[in-house]
């Protein structure tokens, strides 16, 4: 029998409530199942929708037991309950991230949030205070960051095998909004509202990626950036692509290209880093490959679940060498990390050290200060921003 951490630990799953992503929802599904992949949750309680009976009625369809008509009724509910919930899974309109949050936290639940974490800094800083003031886990849902090639080149470049960095390049290019989009011409699209979605539509939905998959990876943050923040498509009000260079405190350079405009662009998302000795690629179009050059051993192509690679990778890796691992299996490492985390929170015994590689508060706060550096740059003709 293959042994289960958590209930090993526990005698039992965690349990996981859900807000938002009901029926029809393409990162409510993704949420959900990879929370359950590895068999580490069950999904016991939820809220689907603002609409209070289509929430419960939703909860109903999706066969989990305890749907709510909004979240602070869930939350309120579950915290008295001796087998309420253990973990918040947020993944809401992004202007409503900072009152949920707040609240699961005050009422003693670990949280995973979508990204962005919150649509102001102010809140985002608040939000970190509360976290380290308890006791609890907060992962944000960078994604990406789940990939066992992704986990194994940040174990490379932390070996030194790279020397230092010196050039990170990390490109995003989508191609679903080329044309405005009906649902942008009838205004029923809350990504296209600012006050809804936040300040910059390119930045918080998917730049805040490159910028989370590059300072992950090579475990730097830009000092600071210059930002041309726009819409290139006719008509369209919210930004549909940027261009950000970056500087680093070592003198190292960065540049993100990152667009949801790119007509026939299907996904587009890659890094490069370089540094003194060599360098690593990583495409999320082909995620079980690493490309890795060297000055002085050429170069090699690394699969993921081959011989050689870092524990960071292998400990993520399901399936054996030759089936393809994606998406949704790198969003469950994150909730599996989590899950590690916060059993090692209820036991009092320690958590693998990489079980903290996923996504920190930190590391949502640090993308609401990304979003705010960029647009305060692009605003002043790309003037260098500093990034504290």
């Amino acid at each position: 029998m293959i042994a289960n951490p958590v209930i090993d630990a526990l005698g039992r799953k965690l349990r996981l409530g859900v807000i938002g992503g009901g029926p029809g929802s393409f990162i409510g599904i993704v949420h959900r199942g990879a929370a359950t992949l590895e068999e580490y949750y069950d999904v016991v309680a939820g809220v689907f929708s603002s609409n209070p009976d289509k929430s419960i009625a939703s909860a109903e369809q999706l066969g989990i037991d305890r749907g709510y008509a909004n979240p602070e009724e869930m939350i309120l509910a579950e915290s008295a309950r001796e087998d309420g919930v253990d973990v918040i899974a947020i993944m809401t309109p992004n202007n409503s991230h900072y009152e949920i949050a707040c609240l699961a936290i005050e009422h003693g639940f670990h949280v995973m949030c979508e990204k962005p974490l919150t649509n102001e800094l102010d809140q985002a800083l608040d939000l970190v205070r509360r976290v380290q003031a308890s006791e609890l886990e907060c992962c944000v849902a960078y994604g990406y960051s789940g990939y066992p090639m992704v986990r194994e080149a940040k174990a490379l470049i932390a070996a030194g095998e790279l020397g230092e960095i010196r050039m990170v390049q990390c490109d995003y290019v989508q191609g679903h909004l080329a044309e405005l989009t009906p649902s942008e011409i009838d205004k029923t699209n809350w990504h296209m509202d600012p006050e809804i979605a936040g300040p910059s539509l390119i930045l918080g939905d998917i730049a805040t990626h490159c910028y989370h998959l590059a300072s992950f990876v090579t475990g730097m943050e830009p000092s600071e950036l210059s930002a041309d923040v726009t819409s290139l498509v006719p008509g369209r009000e919210a930004d549909d692509y940027a261009g950000i260079l970056t500087r680093y405190a070592n003198n190292a350079r960065g540049n993100f290209y990152i667009t949801q405009a790119a007509a026939g662009a299907d996904h587009g998302l890659y890094i490069r880093v370089f540094g003194s000795k060599g360098g690593i690629e990583w495409h999320q179009e082909q995620p079980n490959q690493l490309l890795v050059r060297s000055l002085d051993q050429g170069t090699r192509l690394l699969q993921k679940g081959g011989v050689g690679l870092h524990e960071a990778a292998n400990r993520v890796t399901r399936i054996a060498i030759g089936h393809p691992e994606g998406y949704r299996e790198a969003f469950a490492n994150l909730y599996s990390d989590l899950a590690e985390a916060v059993v090692a929170q209820k036991t009092g015994k320690a958590a693998h050290p990489l079980a903290y590689s996923f996504p920190d508060i930190e590391a949502g706060a640090q993308g609401v200060k990304f979003v705010q550096a960029a647009l305060k740059s692009s605003n002043n003709q790309g003037k260098w921003t500093e990034l504290e």
